[in-house]
């Protein structure tokens, strides 16, 4: 069997790049297809693969791959994956968008259906400028059908959360079945020792709410670390003398915040977010919104405690009340459950399921 690995693009090392290396795996003679790739950001185990650009590496690169973002469509139609027997796209961006052959199967794992021209539109189309408001309106109603269209190229689709699976079902009206993705455990362990801090991680964008977590600490006068990369400039002008914005760093780096601070706080609404589950895997806790893919993992109490209302008040009150029963979520407890999303497990139940549709035909 010739198997195909398609992912939307290589230019990170995140969520999405974990479960291309897990089926870089199970999949050890498979060729990976990409709009774009960075060398030096491509694992060990992708490294070891064949790896196809489309040409929207020539023209625009990594440096320029957002914004070519109309082109898209067309570069992953430029692949030849005609001689094919299995396709497995890995998808956040367009990459479901692909044409398999006539007796192909395709699988999409999907971590998000795109989410600047779906629910997350309005956001991204205020935070932009006038050219890019200009391309996105005029661009963005046939990009949302072609991505509708492109749905029915998917004999079956996978979901990294409950909350991508119902947003599968509203804009593609197809169902999907859930394998949260994996957390590398091996990178993170539990400290004996926590300091007077609380954390914010990952790509700093509007979406994120980090906004929240800034304005919240800085009233009450706690501190709270950045880590991250991003649009930071806003927040930096809000944030008081107690906030502390890092930036981008290195695996052990992050690890070492991660395992030292109080609480993880995780103000947006997630696909699902391997962040919290490195979290917990670190011992910590969670502080996050009770939307999207945080309610799988942070459960009230267990591993963590929610807030209702996307605001600074209703944040600054839990982070109040849960200072008075961080004691009760012990750090073991909360690596333990970080241990049901390990790597193996992930990789059984993926290959399970992928076998299951080979053999039933959906």
């Amino acid at each position: 069997m010739k198997v195909a690995l398609v992912h939307y693009w290589l230019v990170g090392t995140r969520g999405g790049e974990k479960v291309l290396d897990a089926l870089c795996e199970i999949y050890p003679q498979a060729d990976v297809y990409t709009l774009v790739a960075d060398e030096k950001k491509l694992s060990p185990i992708v490294k070891g693969h064949k790896i196809t650009t489309s040409f929207l590496q020539k023209i625009g690169g990594v440096k320029h791959y957002k914004r070519m973002l109309p082109l898209m469509p067309m570069a992953l139609e430029s692949f030849d994956l005609s001689e094919y027997d299995l396709i497995i796209s890995s998808e956040a961006g367009p990459a479901k968008g692909i044409i398999p052959g006539p007796n192909a199967r395709h699988i999409c794992y999907c971590h998000s259906p795109m989410r600047y021209i779906w629910d997350l539109y309005p956001q991204y189309y205020k935070s932009a400028g006038v050219i890019s408001r200009a391309v996105m309106a005029v661009f963005s109603p046939w990009l949302r059908t072609w991505d509708v269209t492109t749905a029915a190229r998917v004999d079956h689709f996978i979901a990294n959360s409950e909350y991508v699976a119902q947003r599968i079902k509203r804009y593609y009206r197809r169902d999907a079945v859930v394998i949260n993705p994996p957390v590398d455990l091996d990178r993170f362990s539990i400290s004996d020792e926590v300091d007077d801090y609380y954390l914010c991680a990952g790509q700093i964008t509007p979406y994120k709410r980090v906004d929240l977590a800034v304005q919240a600490f800085t009233n009450m006068g706690r501190h709270l670390v950045v880590l991250g990369g991003g649009a930071t400039d806003a927040l930096k002008k809000i944030a008081g003398p107690t906030i502390k914005f890092v930036g981008q760093c290195d695996d052990e780096t992050m690890a070492r915040y991660f395992r030292r601070c109080k609480a993880l706080v995780y103000p947006g609404v997630e696909d699902f977010g391997i962040i919290p589950l490195e979290v917990l895997a670190s011992g910590r806790p969670v502080i996050a919104y009770a939307k999207g893919g945080a309610l799988e993992t942070v459960i009230e109490g267990k591993t963590g405690r929610l807030f209702y209302e996307q605001t600074v008040s209703s944040l600054s009150s839990v982070i109040e009340s849960f200072e008075v029963q961080a004691d009760q979520m012990p750090p073991q407890q909360l690596r333990e459950f970080a241990e049901g999303f390990n790597r193996p497990k992930f990789v059984e139940r993926l290959q399970k399921e992928i076998e299951k549709c080979l053999v039933d035909g959906n």
